[in-house]
Protein backbone atom coordinates (compact mmCIF):
# COMPACT_ATOMS: atom_id res chain seq x y z
CA UNK A 1 0.00 0.00 0.00
CA UNK A 2 2.94 2.22 0.96
CA UNK A 3 4.36 1.76 -2.40
CA UNK A 4 1.30 2.49 -4.31
CA UNK A 5 0.93 5.92 -2.42
CA UNK A 6 4.93 6.70 -3.11
CA UNK A 7 4.50 6.08 -6.87
CA UNK A 8 1.11 8.05 -6.88
CA UNK A 9 2.57 10.80 -5.44
CA UNK A 10 5.85 10.83 -7.68
CA UNK A 11 3.38 10.52 -11.08
CA UNK A 12 1.70 13.37 -9.56
CA UNK A 13 4.40 15.67 -8.79
CA UNK A 14 5.69 15.02 -12.49
CA UNK A 15 3.21 15.88 -14.13
CA UNK A 16 2.05 18.67 -12.04
CA UNK A 17 5.80 19.97 -11.93
CA UNK A 18 5.97 19.13 -15.41
CA UNK A 19 3.07 21.49 -16.86
CA UNK A 20 4.85 24.70 -14.88
CA UNK A 21 8.23 23.46 -16.72
CA UNK A 22 6.68 23.64 -19.93
CA UNK A 23 5.95 27.45 -19.17
CA UNK A 24 9.47 28.00 -18.88
CA UNK A 25 11.42 26.08 -21.47
CA UNK A 26 10.42 25.16 -25.02
CA UNK A 27 12.10 22.28 -25.18
CA UNK A 28 12.59 19.22 -22.50
CA UNK A 29 16.42 18.29 -21.30
CA UNK A 30 17.45 15.27 -21.26
CA UNK A 31 20.66 13.19 -19.33
CA UNK A 32 22.45 10.24 -20.29
CA UNK A 33 25.08 8.32 -17.91
CA UNK A 34 27.33 5.89 -18.70
CA UNK A 35 29.78 4.41 -15.58
CA UNK A 36 30.34 1.92 -13.14
CA UNK A 37 28.22 0.92 -10.08
CA UNK A 38 29.52 -1.00 -6.74
CA UNK A 39 26.63 -2.52 -4.54
CA UNK A 40 27.93 -2.84 -1.27
CA UNK A 41 25.28 -4.44 0.94
CA UNK A 42 25.10 -3.94 4.67
CA UNK A 43 27.24 -6.14 6.55
CA UNK A 44 24.83 -9.10 8.80
CA UNK A 45 22.07 -10.11 5.86
CA UNK A 46 19.78 -11.61 8.22
CA UNK A 47 20.10 -14.75 9.99
CA UNK A 48 17.57 -17.91 8.11
CA UNK A 49 16.49 -20.84 9.75
CA UNK A 50 18.22 -23.92 8.12
CA UNK A 51 16.37 -26.62 9.41
CA UNK A 52 19.01 -29.47 10.29
CA UNK A 53 21.95 -26.60 8.85
CA UNK A 54 20.86 -24.85 11.85
CA UNK A 55 21.33 -21.36 12.09
CA UNK A 56 22.46 -19.25 9.15
CA UNK A 57 23.95 -16.17 9.59
CA UNK A 58 24.30 -14.71 6.06
CA UNK A 59 26.93 -12.14 4.28
CA UNK A 60 26.81 -10.90 0.57
CA UNK A 61 29.60 -10.07 -0.73
CA UNK A 62 30.13 -6.53 -3.46
CA UNK A 63 29.28 -6.64 -7.06
CA UNK A 64 30.63 -3.83 -9.68
CA UNK A 65 28.96 -3.35 -12.92
CA UNK A 66 28.31 -1.03 -15.84
CA UNK A 67 25.20 1.36 -14.91
CA UNK A 68 23.12 3.88 -17.20
CA UNK A 69 20.69 6.68 -16.46
CA UNK A 70 18.29 8.34 -17.85
CA UNK A 71 17.26 11.54 -16.57
CA UNK A 72 14.79 13.85 -17.83
CA UNK A 73 14.59 17.65 -16.86
CA UNK A 74 10.94 18.55 -15.74
CA UNK A 75 12.92 22.37 -15.10
CA UNK A 76 16.22 23.00 -14.39
CA UNK A 77 16.55 22.11 -10.77
CA UNK A 78 13.56 19.07 -10.96
CA UNK A 79 14.22 15.73 -12.87
CA UNK A 80 12.99 12.29 -12.95
CA UNK A 81 15.54 9.69 -12.68
CA UNK A 82 15.95 5.43 -13.77
CA UNK A 83 18.77 4.22 -13.12
CA UNK A 84 19.49 0.66 -15.13
CA UNK A 85 22.98 -1.44 -14.28
CA UNK A 86 24.09 -4.81 -15.96
CA UNK A 87 22.45 -7.17 -13.55
CA UNK A 88 25.22 -7.79 -10.18
CA UNK A 89 26.55 -10.96 -9.15
CA UNK A 90 26.67 -11.71 -5.97
CA UNK A 91 28.20 -14.38 -3.65
CA UNK A 92 25.73 -15.33 -0.74
CA UNK A 93 27.70 -16.78 2.07
CA UNK A 94 26.26 -18.76 4.95
CA UNK A 95 27.93 -18.85 8.24
CA UNK A 96 30.90 -17.55 6.66
CA UNK A 97 30.90 -20.45 3.67
CA UNK A 98 30.22 -19.72 0.05
CA UNK A 99 26.90 -21.54 -0.63
CA UNK A 100 25.08 -19.68 -3.49
CA UNK A 101 25.22 -17.20 -6.00
CA UNK A 102 22.49 -14.82 -7.15
CA UNK A 103 21.73 -12.12 -9.63
CA UNK A 104 20.19 -9.27 -8.59
CA UNK A 105 18.90 -5.69 -11.46
CA UNK A 106 17.63 -3.23 -8.92
CA UNK A 107 15.80 -0.72 -11.46
CA UNK A 108 15.65 2.58 -9.16
CA UNK A 109 13.44 5.46 -10.12
CA UNK A 110 13.97 8.89 -8.33
CA UNK A 111 12.52 12.64 -8.02
CA UNK A 112 15.74 14.70 -8.03
CA UNK A 113 16.48 18.27 -6.95
CA UNK A 114 19.58 19.90 -8.45
CA UNK A 115 20.75 22.76 -6.51
CA UNK A 116 22.85 24.72 -8.84
CA UNK A 117 22.13 23.34 -12.50
CA UNK A 118 23.98 26.12 -13.80
CA UNK A 119 27.04 26.03 -12.07
CA UNK A 120 30.41 24.29 -12.59
CA UNK A 121 29.56 21.93 -9.30
CA UNK A 122 26.21 21.25 -8.66
CA UNK A 123 25.07 18.70 -5.38
CA UNK A 124 21.85 17.49 -6.14
CA UNK A 125 19.75 15.06 -3.91
CA UNK A 126 16.95 12.73 -4.79
CA UNK A 127 14.30 10.13 -3.26
CA UNK A 128 12.40 7.35 -5.07
CA UNK A 129 11.02 3.81 -5.68
CA UNK A 130 12.83 0.30 -6.17
CA UNK A 131 11.89 -2.80 -7.61
CA UNK A 132 14.72 -5.66 -7.29
CA UNK A 133 14.88 -9.00 -9.41
CA UNK A 134 16.70 -11.44 -7.75
CA UNK A 135 16.74 -14.72 -9.96
CA UNK A 136 19.45 -17.58 -11.30
CA UNK A 137 19.89 -18.55 -7.64
CA UNK A 138 22.80 -21.44 -8.09
CA UNK A 139 23.78 -23.43 -4.91
CA UNK A 140 27.12 -25.29 -3.90
CA UNK A 141 28.98 -26.70 -0.40
CA UNK A 142 26.44 -27.73 2.08
CA UNK A 143 23.06 -26.80 0.20
CA UNK A 144 24.33 -27.83 -3.20
CA UNK A 145 21.43 -29.73 -5.63
CA UNK A 146 18.75 -28.01 -3.32
CA UNK A 147 16.42 -25.37 -5.08
CA UNK A 148 16.94 -21.85 -3.03
CA UNK A 149 14.79 -18.91 -4.04
CA UNK A 150 14.51 -15.55 -2.70
CA UNK A 151 11.80 -13.06 -3.60
CA UNK A 152 11.97 -9.49 -5.85
CA UNK A 153 11.22 -6.96 -3.71
CA UNK A 154 10.21 -3.44 -3.68
CA UNK A 155 11.70 -0.78 -1.81
CA UNK A 156 12.55 2.72 -1.19
CA UNK A 157 15.30 4.69 -2.21
CA UNK A 158 17.57 8.03 -1.28
CA UNK A 159 20.65 9.45 -3.92
CA UNK A 160 22.94 11.96 -3.47
CA UNK A 161 25.69 13.09 -5.53
CA UNK A 162 27.49 16.00 -7.57
CA UNK A 163 27.37 16.76 -10.93
CA UNK A 164 30.60 18.42 -12.52
CA UNK A 165 29.42 19.80 -15.58
CA UNK A 166 32.50 20.93 -17.92
CA UNK A 167 30.02 22.83 -20.95
CA UNK A 168 26.45 22.68 -21.78
CA UNK A 169 26.45 19.32 -22.83
CA UNK A 170 29.37 17.24 -21.14
CA UNK A 171 29.17 16.45 -17.07
CA UNK A 172 30.69 13.77 -14.52
CA UNK A 173 29.37 12.10 -11.81
CA UNK A 174 29.36 10.89 -8.38
CA UNK A 175 27.19 9.75 -6.58
CA UNK A 176 25.69 7.70 -3.49
CA UNK A 177 22.55 5.85 -3.07
CA UNK A 178 20.82 3.71 -0.44
CA UNK A 179 18.53 1.14 -1.83
CA UNK A 180 15.72 -1.38 0.30
CA UNK A 181 16.15 -4.94 -0.55
CA UNK A 182 14.65 -7.35 1.38
CA UNK A 183 13.66 -10.61 -0.12
CA UNK A 184 12.20 -13.46 1.56
CA UNK A 185 14.55 -16.79 1.06
CA UNK A 186 13.11 -19.99 0.30
CA UNK A 187 14.77 -23.16 0.23
CA UNK A 188 12.88 -26.49 -1.69
CA UNK A 189 9.52 -24.35 -1.11
CA UNK A 190 10.18 -24.01 2.84
CA UNK A 191 10.84 -20.39 3.80
CA UNK A 192 13.66 -19.69 5.90
CA UNK A 193 13.84 -15.96 6.78
CA UNK A 194 14.03 -12.24 4.97
CA UNK A 195 17.08 -11.67 3.25
CA UNK A 196 18.35 -7.86 4.11
CA UNK A 197 20.71 -6.65 1.63
CA UNK A 198 20.32 -2.62 1.80
CA UNK A 199 22.95 -2.09 0.02
CA UNK A 200 25.15 1.24 -0.39
CA UNK A 201 25.69 1.81 -4.62
CA UNK A 202 28.53 4.08 -5.20
CA UNK A 203 28.68 5.44 -8.56
CA UNK A 204 30.74 7.57 -11.48
CA UNK A 205 29.34 7.89 -14.50
CA UNK A 206 30.20 10.30 -17.65
CA UNK A 207 27.31 12.17 -18.92
CA UNK A 208 25.73 14.42 -22.07
CA UNK A 209 22.46 16.66 -21.87
CA UNK A 210 20.73 17.43 -24.70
Amino acid sequence: MKMKVLVSALALAALTLGAAGGAQAADPKFIVKLGAADVEPKSDNGTLNGGALGKLNTDIDNSIRPSVTFEYLIIPNLGVELLAAWPFRHDVNLNGANMATVDVLPPTLSLQYHFLPGKIVSPFIGAGINYTFIYNEETRGAIAGTKLDIDNTWGFAAHAGIDFNFNEHWLMTVDARWIQIRGDAKLNGTKLGTVEVDPMVYGIAAGYRF
